[in-house]
């Protein structure tokens, strides 16, 4: 499985829980936690193939980590602005942390995968 595979598998993986969080950190969403989550998994899994492909064109560990946070934080931050231009409460914090986390641990997640080379044939 190559980085960027990775990176969309763990990124939706994360994603879910990252949806299901707002149940802890804003109860009132409840109602729509099924949009949330699958926004939040469609968000994990756009942020795993770019943090994934970023860790397939850079080799480190440190800046594998910032480009997820920033990955994780931009996309977020554009899920807040469009809460925002529809006139609906800004769950600011709620929303971009998690949406942080879930950058730094798919970007650390992919710099340290190593994934399997190519097959060879038995000779």
């Amino acid at each position: 499985m190559s980085k960027p595979v990775f990176g969309l598998v763990l990124g939706g993986v994360l994603g879910v829980f990252d949806g299901l969080s707002a149940l802890v950190s804003a109860p009132e969403t409840a109602p729509g936690i099924v949009g949330i989550v699958l926004g939040s998994t469609f968000k994990g899994l756009l942020a795993g193939v770019l943090i994934g492909w970023f860790s397939k064109k850079v080799d480190n560990l440190a800046l594998g980590i910032l480009f997820g946070l920033v990955v994780g934080a931009v996309l977020a931050g554009v899920i807040v602005w469009m809460q925002v231009a529809a006139g609906e409460p800004a769950y600011v914090w709620e929303i971009v942390l998690p949406g942080s986390l879930v950058g730094v641990i798919v970007g650390f997640a992919t710099q340290k995968y190593e994934g399997r080379g190519p097959r060879r044939q038995p000779a």
